[in-house]
């Protein structure tokens, strides 16, 4: 009986001490209302009942913690970021910048009841993501919120196949959500797998693969993180829950459900490459609600394990959505959308396509941030309208070097009167900054070679949209003799008629195609044979080259065989009537690449206004603008508007081109004058403050 009284008298002041001890320990965390981390209690001796007393005051205080749990919009269905910086991820996370941290995000089709679960594993049925019984998605974006007790960022995604309007945004967004999980839970009441499961995550497997991998890598470097990113992809949970059929593997216990999903995939060729594990988790409701504890250890278990992911700082898991974001954004064609694939490379990669070809930029999205050029996978082909052809010298490709030239109106050392001048008589040039001038065009009476495999190589590249770079700049001839042309019309706005008419005569000659007899030779018409007079106009006929006085020359038609094109042009009384009969001409028929003839043609706009009244002298000259525009200039009818501050052009405001880009600016915008050499601009031009400092190539 004593024995007996003793023995509970210690049992019950035990009992005592301990219960004090659990009442101060549970009044220090009450006062202290900052600390987030579970108190461990260390019981030594206790009975059984203690323990479990012990267990139940755990969970309610893990209730506690979860009791100010609130998510927010991370992302939104424009895949635009909605917090401002790292700072402002942490304190909506509330919790602190050192502390360690995983992912988990969950992903399934709407109505399956993500949102749902995640309350029910992590919250214990609080509605911490937003849950509704309508018929619309009450999740649109991204929401997120942090899990105290398991140190988790809980991540909540739109579902798929839901009604939205940006379906290739929403389904690019949710790979990117999964490429910075540790852990997916992968959501599904259907009662038998679908195939959509399994192609979603194997085409998810892909995408990570061949494009997050890299760029998570490239964050770890530019952060200088301790912290690899992207060793393995994230482990997954595949969580079932049916009604009215079995469980995978449930009909043969001998066969695993892991097993049986990996020869799934098989079948369907979805390979699952990425992913550190795959796990399968499965609930059968026969009367609701649904039980979470299975999933709720399965995540437990697979958090515990490091071995292949790491936790992290909640600063780098915002450095790496943000550079994903960064990377991997902007518009998706429409034609896109309707891809068998849930995530095709389309999403993913440049949506630039190649003028010439049509082959399209196997690069990332946005690549030219970092300075990086389209690339290609094919070889180009030449077209014709982009000239695509580019031409390095053959004198530094046998010393070890690549310098790229095209072919240009005059050496760098010609001043631009004199280089034009040049250019009139020995056509284009071809130079290099080593080599200096190593070819032109006609250099020689006859056998002038091509420089193709004699002076520089040739090699066709794509044509990127935005890149303009392929147009040779001696299609600039014409509108360098037009600059030319207002100042030559200030200098003979004081001179008499004869004066003009000799210079009139002069710049005829100095560009006038190679077969043109010059106008100092013609002094009688060469069919009536009638002497040419001071006053008299002599006519060169488009097809044999020779002068008439205007009765033997007033007939036109096309002369395409010397580079006219299908428009009728004046010719001779005999060229006329010969029509049929091809042409003998020993010299070339048509100039390169069109220089010179455009040149005449601008010669021919301005002939007579040099020799009619000066007053006048500026209304042709502005008739003749278009057809000595160079090829990359915006016309004049376009400009509209100033390119860079966008006023509106008129007779006070002046439009002028940019010799670098072609777009029209006004004088503020365009006062700086450099050279454009790429352009065949060797002497210093207008530039826009675009191209001020820049060298366009």
């Amino acid at each position: 009986m004593f024995k007996k009284t003793k023995s509970r008298s210690l049992s019950g002041a035990r009992s005592s001490k301990q219960s004090l001890l659990t009442y101060t320990r549970k009044r220090t965390h009450a006062g202290g209302n900052k600390r987030k981390h579970p108190i461990a209690i260390y019981n030594v001796g206790k009975p059984q009942e203690q323990d479990e007393e012990d267990g139940m005051d755990e969970e309610t205080k893990r209730r506690k913690m979860t009791e100010k749990v609130v998510s927010f919009l991370l992302v939104d269905e424009t895949e635009e970021i909605q917090v401002k910086n790292e700072e402002d991820f942490i304190k909506r996370l509330d919790c602190t910048p050192d502390q360690h941290l995983k992912v988990v995000s969950i992903f399934g089709n709407t109505g399956d009841g993500k949102s749902h679960t995640l309350n029910h594993t992590f919250f214990y049925g609080r509605e911490v993501f937003k849950t509704s019984p309508a018929q619309e998605s009450c999740t649109v974006g991204v929401w997120v919120a942090y899990d105290p007790v398991r140190k988790v960022v809980v991540i909540d995604t739109e579902g798929l196949l839901g009604a939205t309007v940006n379906l290739s945004q929403r389904t690019r967004l949710l790979l990117k959500v999964l490429a910075i999980s540790d852990l997916v839970i992968y959501r599904t009441r259907a009662d038998r797998l679908h195939n959509d499961l399994f192609k979603f995550l194997g085409d998810a497997s892909e995408a990570y693969l061949k494009h997050f991998t890299k760029e998570l890598k490239a964050t770890t470097a530019r952060c200088g993180l301790d912290v690899p990113l992207s060793t393995l992809g994230p482990g997954v949970i595949i969580f079932h829950e049916t009604v009215y059929t079995k469980l995978l593997g449930s009909d043969h216990p001998s066969e695993v459900p892991e097993k049986l999903i990996q020869d799934r995939f098989r079948k369907l060729s979805c390979f699952p490459e990425a992913f550190s594990s795959i796990h399968y988790k499965g609930t059968r409701t026969y009367n609701p609600p649904t039980d979470f504890s299975g999933l709720r250890r399965a995540i437990e278990q697979q958090l515990e394990n490091n071995t292949t992911r790491s936790p992290r700082q909640p600063g780098v898991i915002y450095k790496a959505l943000k550079a994903l974001s960064d990377r991997f954004s902007g518009e998706i064609p429409d034609e896109q959308m309707a891809h068998s694939s849930f995530f095709p490379d389309e999403y993913f990669t440049c949506s630039s396509v190649c003028l010439s070809c049509g082959c399209g930029c196997k690069n990332s999205m946005n690549h030219a941030k970092e300075g990086i050029p389209h690339e290609s996978r094919s070889r180009c082909r030449y077209s014709h309208q982009y000239d695509n052809r580019v031409y390095t010298c053959k004198g530094c490709y046998e010393r070890g070097k690549e310098v790229s030239v095209v072919p240009k109106t005059s050496a760098s050392t010609d001043s631009p009167w004199l280089g034009l001048a040049k250019y009139a008589w020995s056509g284009y040039v071809i130079e290099c900054p080593n080599c200096g001038v190593v070819y032109r065009s006609r250099q020689y009476w006859f056998g002038n070679q091509d420089p193709v495999d004699t002076v520089v190589r040739t090699e066709i590249e794509h044509v990127w949209p935005g890149t303009d770079g392929f147009l040779k700049d001696n299609n600039n001839a014409a509108q360098r003799l037009l600059d030319g042309m207002n100042f030559m019309a200030q200098s003979v706005s004081e001179l008499s008629l004869g004066p003009t008419k000799a210079v009139t005569s002069w710049l005829t000659d100095q560009i006038a195609p190679a077969y043109w007899r010059p106008n100092s030779q013609i002094l009688n018409c060469n069919k009536c044979g009638i002497p040419f007079k001071d006053n008299d106009t002599k006519h060169h006929c488009r097809a044999c080259g020779e002068g008439f006085c205007d009765g033997c020359s007033s007939k036109s038609r096309p002369v395409p065989e010397r580079g006219w094109g299908s428009a009728p042009v004046r010719v001779c009384d005999s060229c006329y009537d010969n029509r049929g009969i091809q042409l003998d001409v020993s010299e070339p028929q048509t100039d390169e690449e069109g220089g010179t003839l455009i040149a005449r043609k601008v010669g021919e706009a301005v002939q007579s206004t040099l020799g009619a009244v000066v007053t006048a002298i500026d209304i042709p000259l502005g008739l003749v603008k278009d057809a000595a525009r160079p090829v990359y200039w915006v016309p004049d009818h376009e400009i509209l508007h100033c390119h860079n501050c966008r006023k509106e052009f008129n007779v006070k405001l002046s439009k002028h081109h940019c010799r670098a880009c072609g777009q029209g600016f006004c004088d503020e915008c365009s006062h700086d004058r450099r050279t454009v050499p790429s352009r065949g601009w060797d002497h210093p031009v207008r530039k826009c403050y675009l191209h001020a400092s820049a060298t366009v190539f």
